[in-house]
Formats: C-alpha cells, sequence, structure tokens
C-alpha cells in the first residue's frame, strides 16, 4: 500500500450479504473536458464494483446531477466555467453529507484542493493519476476513508498555512480551543497524532497501545468533531491551533 492509499480498502458499500455481490459504488464525474471525463468513465466501467451514473461540466449541472443521482462518490474538477467545484463541493457537503468528493487537480498541491478540503472534499487525486490510483481512490472514499495520507495533507496545509484563520480561536482558560473539549486527554494525544501525520500503527507505537484502540479512538474523536474524515481532522488541528505550521 502507498502512502496517498493507507488502510484496508473494500470492495463496494452494500452490505451484500454472504454470496452476495457488494452494492457497486455510484460515481458521478464532473469536469470541463469531455475527453478527460471519457478517460475516467472507460477506467470505471472495468471495475465490477464502480459504476459511473452520470456526468457534468460545471459545478451547477453537478450539484443538478448529484441531488437527482445521487452518487457515492464524485470526481469534481476545480476549475470550471460558472460555478466551480469548489462551490460546488460546498453545495453538495451541505446537501448530500452521505456523499464523498474528491477533488481532481493538475498540480499535486494547488491552492484550489486546498480550499476545496476546506470546503468539505474528503481528499484531491492528480489528474494524471495512474488508473489503479483512480480506481483505488474512489473505493477509499467510499469507505468513509480519505484519498490523500496525513502526510500528504499535512504538507498541504504548511505550504498554504496562511490562508488559515490567525484569530487564535475561543480557547479554555487552559488554551484549548472550545471546539476540542470534548476530547478525553488519550483522545487528545491521538488528535495530535493525526495532525502529525502518523498512521494507526504509528500513533499505536507511540502511545503504547494496539491498532485496534487507536482505531477506536480515532473513529470516537471524528464522531465527536462531526468531522467527515482524517483530512478534515488535520484541517481542525491546524485552524485550532492544536498544531502550528513547520
Amino acid at each position: 500500500m502507498t502512502e496517498d492509499h493507507p488502510g484496508t480498502i473494500q470492495h463496494g458499500t452494500g452490505a451484500g450479504g454472504p454470496g452476495r455481490a457488494p452494492t457497486p459504488v455510484r460515481v458521478l464525474l464532473v469536469d470541463d473536458q469531455a475527453l478527460l471525463r471519457m478517460g475516467f468513465r472507460l477506467v470505471l466501467e472495468g471495475e465490477d464494483d464502480l459504476v459511473v451514473v452520470g456526468e457534468a461540466g460545471d459545478g451547477e449541472a453537478a450539484v443538478a446531477q448529484a441531488l437527482a443521482l445521487r452518487p457515492d462518490v464524485v470526481l469534481m474538477d476545480v476549475r470550471m466555467p460558472g460555478m466551480n467545484g469548489i462551490a460546488a463541493t460546498e453545495r453538495l457537503v451541505a446537501e448530500l453529507p452521505g456523499c464523498r468528493v474528491v477533488i481532481l487537480t493538475t498540480f499535486d498541491l494547488d491552492e484550489y484542493a486546498f480550499a476545496a478540503l476546506r470546503a468539505g472534499a474528503s481528499g484531491f487525486l492528480l489528474k494524471d493519476a495512474r488508473p489503479a490510483e483512480l480506481v483505488a481512490a474512489i473505493r477509499t472514499v467510499a469507505c468513509g476513508d480519505a484519498v490523500v495520507s496525513p502526510r500528504v495533507t499535512r504538507r498541504m496545509l504548511e505550504m498554504f498555512a496562511g490562508h488559515l484563520p490567525a484569530d487564535g480561536a475561543a480557547t479554555q482558560p487552559g488554551g484549548l480551543d472550545v471546539r476540542l473539549q470534548s476530547l478525553t486527554a488519550r483522545e487528545l494525544e491521538v488528535f495530535g497524532a493525526i495532525a502529525e501525520g502518523l498512521s494507526n500503527a504509528e500513533i499505536a507505537e507511540r502511545l503504547v497501545l494496539s491498532e485496534a484502540t487507536v482505531k477506536t479512538h480515532v473513529g470516537r474523536i471524528l464522531a465527536k468533531l462531526a468531522l467527515r474524515d482524517r483530512v478534515q481532522a488535520v484541517v481542525l488541528a491546524y485552524t485550532t491551533g492544536l498544531v502550528r505550521p513547520g
């Protein structure tokens, strides 16, 4: 498994049951270049557990298609005429909380991709990614995880640290942001380790815990803070000042 696709990949989102195939992951393709959409479709249609349910060439059409088709995953370009991918992502995250958005970008540290992560996307993918990476990315976010690894996300945040709020946020008497006060001391330790870009195995080693226990802590942290995945956890850690760029 590469750094960009950590964890175990499960195929499909449906329960399926013994002897039954899992429900295919429903994908919406959004890009203003028809040839790119065609290329993505050809790749995805070769997978039994993925199905392309529609296409759109701009943000407004993407929102309309998503609301009508209810895809599991949207592959979203950011630079499009009219409503761009960032605005479309904000709409989709607000109106279809069960839908995951993967940003398609030309550059691995594109500030537009960063803004889309802030808007609620579950990660980003380079447009020149290999077919296997595209397929793995869709399966990963469909299972509720993030496409980019915490280390890659951290590098993005450090590069664009100037975009982060500098108001220090509201804090408790002890200096901890009020948004984090629901976490236990142990969960705060795990949260800080996630923000540093550590994998579950690395967190387990540092804190002398089992990986299963770390996974449980991560799940509770995401639930308590109403976060979709580890990408948003890293964003929150920086915006609350728990971790400082550099």
